[in-house]
């Protein structure tokens, strides 16, 4: 399962960034983002373990601490 790594601007705007095979990978780049991103923008970086693009943005869309798991 790949990882997909999101730009997350407020009001919870997701933009799709890339999908990455590795871990490593995907860490570096959310990193380095994070760093050059000034704080004023509010914009968040995550990367995100999943099947599909779908399933990344349904567990990102969810606002509250509780964590989805499993199946609805």
């Amino acid at each position: 399962m790949p990882y997909f790594v999101y730009k997350i601007s407020p009001p919870r705007r997701l933009e799709h960034l890339a999908t990455v095979e590795r871990y490593q990978d995907a860490r570096t780049m959310v990193r380095n983002r994070r760093q050059a991103e000034p704080r004023e923008t509010g914009a968040e970086y995550r990367l995100i373990f999943a099947r599909q693009q779908e399933e990344a943005e349904k567990h990102l869309a969810v606002t509250d601490d509780r964590r989805l798991i499993g199946e609805d």
